[in-house]
Parts: C-alpha cells; structure tokens; sequence
C-alpha cells in the first residue's frame, strides 16, 4: 500500500514536470505507461530510489515506478551499494571495519579487503561462496580535520571524527545541504574513548593535575622535577596537528593564546606514540584509551586532590574530565538498502560488543550499586561547604541509598540550557531502553547537581530544573514508554556531590550534571511539571530571574 501511494506520488510529479529539458542530460525517467517523462543528471542511484538533478533540483523517485534510459543509467541487476568514509585512523581504520565484518556474518554475506595502502583500502560485502558483491565500502585514512574536509566538499560520504564539528563546519554542512550537525541523526556516536596522559613504566611520578598537564603541553613546565620527579627535561609526544583527540585537548586546555610546545615530538599514529613513550623513561605523551600499548596511564587529578583513572565505567560516565565521543557525520540523505541495514546494526548489543573489543568504551548503560559510590559520597563529605549541611547529605543519601546509578550521565554545552553532543545521543539511547523494558519494573530518578557559585537553595533550585529538562526531553522520544508505570520523576540536590573543585572551569563543568538514578517500584509522586530552561539557568549555576 506505501508503495503504491509512494508510485501514485512520483507519477504526479513526472506530470507536473512534463516540459523536457532543451538539451541532452544524463538520464531520462519515464512512466510506467509512457506517458510522463523527467530528464536530469543522474545524482545516485541506491538499489531503489533515483536522485536525478533536475532543472526543477535535485527529486528522488522510486525505481520500480519508472523506466529509466540514457548514457548514465544504472545495472538494475547487477547493482552494487558504494559508500565511501573519510576521518580518523583508529575508528576508520580499525573500528567500522571491524564493524562492516561482523554486519556481514550476521547478515550472510562475505567481507573481504582490497588493499591499496595504508591509507587506503575498500572491504567487498559478497554474497556467500562466491557469490555477486552486493557493496562496496571504501575507506580513506587520515585525521579528523581530513574527514571533515573531505564530507563537507562531499569527497566522502561519512566522516568520522573524535571531535565535534566546528560552528564553521555546521555552517558549511547546512549551506550545502548535508544537514544539522548538531542533531543526533546527522552525527551518530560510535562509543567513547578517554584522552590520557602517559609514561614509560619505570617513571616515578604517577599522577599529574589538569593545570599542570596544560603547562607541559604549553611548554610552561619542562621539567620533571616541577612534577616532583628527578631534575631532567620533558619529553612530549604529541599526535599530529590534525588528529581529533589533540584538537578536544586543544579548545578544552589551552587558552586563546597559548600554543602546544614547539619541542614536543609528533606522530601520525597513536601506536607510534604510545611506543615512543614506552620506551623513554622521561617521556610524557597524550593518546586514547584504546591506544596504550606499554605505556602506563597517569592519573589525572581534577582539583582539590581527587584522582580520576580512565577507567571504561568512569569514561562512559563522562566523570573522566577527558572523554571524548567517536563521532560519525552522516548527511541528510537516502542511502542504500544494506548501508541503512547497517546503520541499525550499529544500535545492536552485537555492534556495542566490537566496540568494547577493539578498546573502546560502548555506550551500553551498565548499573553502579550505591555501595560502589563510597569514594564518591568521601569526596562529598570532604568537600561539603559551609552551603552543605549534614542534612542536606542525609537527605541524599536516604534517596538514593536503595538505588543504582545507570552509567547515561547529561551535560549542557558551557553557557546554555542545550544538551552536549553526547547528552543529545544520551537522550535517546536512554529512550530506547525505557520502551524496551531493560530497567524492568524500577522507579527512574533524573537527579540534578550544581556546581558551588551561588547560594545553597538557589543551587537546588537550578539542579531541579536542569533534572527536569533532561526528563522531558527523554519522555518526549520515549514515546513508547508509559513513565505513570515506573515512577519517573526528578530531584535536584544542588551542590551535594562534587566532582570536583570549581576552581577550574573543568570542575565547574563536571560539577553540572544529571545523572540517572534506578530505585524500587513506589507510588508515584505529584512532582512540579517539568520546567523548559531558560538561555542560562540550565547551564550556569549562578542564581537566575523568576521569569
């Protein structure tokens, strides 16, 4: 019946478009019955619908609709999907590829490599035992910066990226229409990887603050010993200047007017540096979590003392202060069949266990038992303020106390009530596991936290709404999902639990946050309506207006 109705709307548009082009064009589509035909310059061609750039633009009609004739029209029989994905080496040569193999097993199809070099290779989805190549997907290995290029030049037909795109790049992706890099469908998160200081293992000094790991980067502290180790040089290694992870550390670490040290030694590949450091004893470098090696992971400390380790539970979290999300741009476009398989592989427990293998972090929501939060609800008490009083850690405590942290945390972008990229893909990721009944008969708490600047009251005042945002958000996907039967509600505890200090922007940052909180079944309460953010007060912590 859709497509009936699908070939009755494409044969009024061949009639509406009826006067032909005066000169010859690539392809001419016509009516079933003859009677309608539109000419253009064949755009694509997906196993199903045309693209034809027609002097009307660019209009998708369904194949089995029309006849198509002409220099440029496509095998109908021996028709193969192409795709091609710019970006990133560690995702893009490592990652999707082990991805598109695992596709093929489940879908039953043969995957093999056609190796040009390096950089530079296309896997054959066949089918089985020989048989007719059904796509072919071609890889183009370089940096973020590369992939970028390369998709917005429309050279690529993804991007992958370990940093977000730039408002530049938004821009651009829009005038040309790719789309909204800003929306969830247009930059798919593969997983998370952690940006992580490191050393050889013989070296002493095993932890490094946020502002000293800066100044090293910057060049303002050269020496081990400002890092209590023994009096000889820095030795940096550093990613290329084009890499994503190197870029996130860049806008996240450095300010306008500082540079990276000219000395620190660069590399085109993580595995490159990662050995270079592990075989230095004085060596200091930046990679992924996924990239280790021999080298040994510094702990980084957030301020105030609180160490903070790359583990994949405390990158999932966001609470490692140098997460970074596996980005894939995908444009506002109909793809062909098997590539929109895949994209709904990629949402699959199958797809998130290759994540996990090939050392990254998945985005599969784990549990945290509240009697795991022990160093947590420590720094808590430490830190608590003048603002905080016991009861107010009570009260928390005894909310909490019988539930479990869910790993999906939410963020706001610095200065706005907008959810960060993450948080966006965290919105419905959650929404699909509340419609698929994974938490089972549980209560859902939305629980907010501040940062300090403010008053206490005022603090909890902002944590609530900004815990309310993020609920109406989530039940506005999860359309599926009946929250009356689980006790959905939200909480705002203000300033309760630090992350870290305030005294960097990072700590502030983290300090703002949602987190999602399962409990046992109770009856529903009567909560407030879910409040929309006002421009700031979702985001900022400093006291905002009653409007």
């Amino acid at each position: 019946m859709r497509m009936n109705i699908l070939r009755a709307a494409v044969c009024a548009a061949l009639f509406v478009f009826t006067p032909l082009l005066a000169h010859s064009q690539d392809v001419t589509l016509s009516s079933l019955d003859g009677g309608v035909t539109l000419s253009g310059a064949l755009v694509s061609y997906d196993g199903e619908f045309y693209r034809v750039d027609t002097e009307y633009g660019v209009l998708t009609l369904d194949g089995s609709g029309v006849y198509c004739s002409g220099p440029a029209c496509p095998n109908l029989e021996g028709y193969v999907a192409e795709l091609s994905i710019a970006g990133a080496q560690g995702v893009a040569g490592i990652l999707l590829p082990s991805l598109f193999e695992r596709f093929a097993q489940k879908h039953g199809y043969d995957a093999a490599r056609e190796v040009t070099s390096d950089t530079d290779f296309t896997i054959v989805l066949a089918q089985k035992d020989g048989g007719t190549a059904v796509a072919r997907i071609q890889f183009d290995l370089g940096t973020s910066d590369y992939g970028m290029e390369q998709f917005l030049a429309e050279d690529a037909d993804l991007a992958v990226s370990l940093r977000e795109a730039t408002a530049a790049e938004q821009s651009k992706a829009i005038e040309t229409g790719l789309g909204n890099l800003n929306l969830a469908k247009n930059a798919r998160i593969l997983g998370l990887d952690g940006v992580i200081p490191i050393i050889a293992k013989n070296n002493p000094v095993a932890a490094i603050s946020l502002g000293q790991l800066s100044k090293v980067l910057s060049g303002e502290i050269s020496n081990w010993q400002e890092l209590g180790g023994i009096d000889v040089p820095i030795e940096l290694h550093l990613r290329d200047a084009g890499a994503g992870l190197l870029q996130k550390i860049s806008s996240e670490m450095l300010t306008l007017d500082q540079q990276f040290a000219p000395s620190a030694q660069r590399h085109t590949r993580d595995e490159a540096l990662s050995d270079a450091v592990s075989r230095s004893p004085f060596a200091l470098g930046l990679t992924g979590l996924s990239s280790l090696g021999n080298s040994v992971p510094m702990s980084l400390l957030g301020g105030c003392g609180f160490p903070f380790q790359a583990t994949h539970e405390a990158v999932k979290t966001e609470d490692y202060p140098l997460t970074a999300p596996l980005f894939l741009y995908v444009p506002n476009r109909r793809f062909p069949k098997v590539i929109r398989e895949f994209f709904a592989f990629l949402s699959t427990p199958e797809a998130a266990q290759i994540v996990a293998d090939d050392g990254f972090v998945n985005q599969t929501p784990l549990e945290i038992p509240m009697n795991s939060q022990g160093e947590r609800l420590a720094n808590a008490i430490l830190q608590a303020g003048n603002e905080t009083s016991l009861s107010d850690l009570q009260e928390m405590v005894a909310e909490l106390r019988d539930g479990q942290r869910v790993t999906t945390t939410f963020r706001f972008e610095p200065g706005s009530s907008r959810l960060d990229a993450q948080s966006r893909a965290n919105v419905e990721r959650l929404a699909e596991v509340l419609e698929a009944g994974i938490f089972g008969d549980r209560s859902v708490t939305f629980v907010g936290f501040s940062d300090g600047d403010g008053g206490a009251a005022a603090n909890r005042k902002i944590a609530l709404r900004r815990a309310q945002v993020v609920e109406t958000a989530v039940l506005r996907e999860a359309t599926l999902f009946d929250p009356n039967r689980m006790g959905v509600t939200s909480k705002g505890f203000g300033e309760a639990m630090p992350m870290a200090c305030d005294e960097t922007e990072w700590g502030s940052r983290v300090n703002r946050r949602v987190e999602t909180w399962l409990g046992p079944l109770r009856p529903p309460e009567q909560p407030e309506p879910p409040l929309e953010a006002s421009e700031n007060s979702a985001a900022t912590d400093s006291p905002q207006p009653e409007n």
